[in-house]
């Protein structure tokens, strides 16, 4: 009799299936058809990515005496981990974040990781003319590779893939592409993987201040966040004064800005603990004032505030759709009848999708505010 009980998995899948149907359901009738995504590492999983925060990645398993630091920061580091990508760290020396990134950046620049069906899937709310904007807490810059304008990008915490100065703010000339090679020729490389790497680190100068201070646009511990999450928070979701007073903005009406359209109408949550602000603000943003925002967690385990109903009943507004990203979007793909053109999405010519990553850092990225490191 037990071999007869359905298996765990299979209750899994099929209790995907129905969220997804209702889903697809909202989306065909134009219940929903402004469409806002939420991202986390969950997304980027699929793509190979190396881990940063969990037992055994990059900050687990940091030594710090591989890197060019005076004795007390290598001291910091052991303590805490994150001091290497701390501002107060790279104030002192650009030299440990370069050369605990130097892999990921090349990375990056040569492609090396490629955009997931998740990716592909917001890209597909796009040609539906749903998607309104892609909030973005990863800094692989893979969200860039799916030819969206970039406009519509959000990269909260910055991205691996956009060059900028620290000190001045100004774009570095070539963008990632003119990076490259500095970064080859000037970083030592201290995974001992690339026997052309420097055996020494040697300064990459800003051409406008001439300060050592050139890396990628990713928000430092105790750095600047880009006022651009609250700004397009204010659009999106428009009349939540709270939006606009945490970002240090004027308020707006309920109406949002004439370039907003109107307040997003579906949200999905992926593959995010969501233990990070202001990101995690997000999917309470979307229900200020009792707006009527269909919410969906795709994701392992639940997370935030979401009250999960029957996905069958009409009432139900908060949808969760548990396991992997790839799988949750897939189910959904299918159900809209999307499916083959999901699964041929990730093998098109990037050139037939419009244009790729930016090349230089977009104006998007700036004024920023400060954030204290506990907040990131």
């Amino acid at each position: 009799m037990a071999s007869e009980l359905p298996s765990s998995v299979a209750l899994l899948a099929s209790a995907r299936s129905a969220s997804a149907r209702r889903i697809a359901d909202l989306i065909r009738s134009g219940a929903c058809k402004r469409i806002a995504f939420l991202t986390g590492a969950g997304v980027s999983v699929s793509a190979g990515i190396p881990d940063f925060r969990s037992p055994g990645g990059m900050y687990d398993t940091l030594k710090p005496e591989l890197l060019t630091a005076a004795a007390e920061d290598r001291d910091a580091m052991r303590r805490d981990p994150t001091h290497v990508v701390s501002k107060a760290m790279f104030t002192r020396s650009a030299f440990p974040y370069l050369e605990l990134r130097r892999p990921f950046i090349l990375g990056i620049a040569e492609r090396k990781w490629k955009a997931t069906p998740c990716h592909w899937f917001m890209r597909l709310c796009y040609d539906q003319g749903l998607l309104v904007r892609v909030y973005t807490q990863n800094i692989d810059g893979l969200d860039f590779q799916l030819g969206l304008p970039h406009e519509l990008l959000v990269p909260v915490h910055g991205s691996l893939g956009l060059i900028q100065c620290e000190a001045c703010q100004a774009d570095y000339p070539g963008g990632l592409d003119a990076f490259l090679p500095q970064v080859r020729a000037n970083i030592k490389d201290i995974y001992g993987v690339d026997p052309t790497a420097p055996a020494a680190s040697t300064s990459i100068l800003c051409p406008f201040c001439r300060q050592p201070a050139v890396k990628p646009a990713t928000v430092l511990y105790g750095g600047a966040m880009p006022f651009t999450f609250f700004e397009r928070c204010s659009q999106d979701f428009p009349g939540d004064d709270g939006i606009s007073a945490a970002g240090g903005l004027a308020p707006k009406g309920a109406e949002g800005s004439p370039a907003s359209g109107g307040p997003v109408d579906l949200v999905f949550v992926m593959g995010t603990s969501l233990t990070v602000g202001p990101a995690n603000l997000v999917p309470k943003f979307c229900r200020h004032g009792g707006r009527a925002c269909v919410r969906v967690l795709i994701n392992l385990d639940k997370v935030g505030d979401f009250q999960f109903g029957d996905p069958e009943d009409p009432a139900t507004t908060d949808f969760f759709l548990q396991g992997s990203c790839d799988d949750g979007v897939k189910a959904i793909a299918d159900a809209l009848g999307w499916g083959a053109a999901l699964l041929n999405a990730g093998t098109a010519s990037r050139d037939a999708l419009g244009a790729g990553p930016p090349r230089t850092t977009p104006s998007s990225l700036a004024p920023r505010m400060t954030i204290d490191a506990t907040d990131l």
